[in-house]
């Protein structure tokens, strides 16, 4: 359980164990303070989130900042973005009564302070929902689980549980439209309704690209990733991607678009990522074999290490030759 890096061939390059009955999500390269670095969210398990704080890491896998929920609750597994000003953004599951609150809070990374705080259930009606109840247990109605920057920097928020994306105004908190959902703001063309889907990204060409897990209860017999034209009130399918061996992953999961179009798929709890031509053909497909492991995120991007210490050595002897192993950046 931990922060992991592969190089192209599939390679180990960095692993950083997080001790006990700890996890990570969410490891991706951001930008602070105009340098590249390493951020995830570590911490435990907590029914459908985690409650935990992000470390953010240079090149050197040196921590250089950490960033921790304000309040009395943790800050939860499914986003941590940062923002060209040195804030981040980033989720707190927080139980009022019998209901998930979902909380969106802004923290500036130097000195700790909150700078926004928006709640679901302040703007989000509890009819919304697809999600059913399960007596005893808390409602996780809503379900945040990405955000991403609007141009302009207004928030794109996806909901797993309201089978929906919202623009949130950063500023006002206001909820400036719904794509999806009982609510929808649009009109929803042939192959573009999504159910129980994960990381709303908007791309430079105005596209919105989501995955549509699909499953739990399941929708379709395969999950997807979507890339969705958004002109005027009317959404359009643009390309469907989907795995050749029919994955349908119930939980997680992400799409990240790469600058040469291609697209990164990380299919969640089925322990599969995979690369695909803008048409859609499967590049490159790796997947755990052990059926304890998956991700709930993968992303592919470039970075160069310049780990502070010096290499490991290690030695092996066998009939009469000695082979010498040298391991750096890992």
């Amino acid at each position: 359980h931990g922060p992991m890096i592969l190089d192209g061939r599939g390679d180990l390059v960095w692993f950083r164990r997080v001790r006990g009955d700890g996890f990570a999500t969410d490891l991706k390269v951001q930008r602070y303070r105009d340098q590249p670095v390493l951020t995830w969210w570590q911490g435990r398990s907590a029914g459908g989130g985690g409650n935990g704080e992000y470390v953010i890491a240079d090149a050197a896998y040196r921590e250089v900042a950490r960033v921790r929920a304000v309040g009395n609750d943790e800050g939860d597994l499914h986003e941590f973005m940062l923002s060209p000003e040195g804030t981040a953004l980033f989720f707190v599951y927080t139980t009022v009564g019998d209901i998930v609150d979902c909380v969106i809070q802004e923290v500036d990374v130097e000195t700790g302070r909150r700078l926004f705080r928006w709640s679901s259930r302040d703007h989000i009606p509890l009819r919304h929902s697809y999600k059913e109840r399960s007596p005893g247990k808390p409602w996780d109605y809503v379900h945040l689980n990405s955000i991403d920057f609007e141009p302009g920097g207004d928030l794109l928020v996806s909901a797993r549980n309201t089978h929906a994306i919202y623009k949130i105004d950063r500023r006002t908190g206001r909820i400036e439209w719904t794509l999806g959902g009982k609510a929808s703001d649009f009109r929803m063309g042939p192959g573009t309704r999504f159910a129980w889907a994960h990381d709303a990204r908007r791309q430079p060409d105005g596209t919105i690209t989501i995955f549509d897990n699909a499953a739990a209860p399941k929708v379709r017999e395969q999950s997807r990733g979507l890339v969705l034209d958004v002109k005027g009130r009317r959404v359009t399918l643009r390309r469907a991607y989907r795995h050749p061996r029919r994955l349908l992953t119930h939980i997680s999961a992400g799409m990240q678009r790469l600058p040469n179009g291609n697209v990164f798929i990380g299919w969640g709890a089925t322990a599969h990522f995979s690369e695909h031509a803008p048409g859609g053909r499967l590049l490159w497909d790796a997947r755990f074999t052990d059926a304890d492991n998956d991700t709930y995120r993968a992303y592919r991007f470039p970075w160069t290490g310049r780990p502070a210490g010096r290499p490991e050595i290690a030695t092996a002897a066998r009939g009469g030759r000695t082979t010498v192993y040298a391991s750096w950046n890992g």
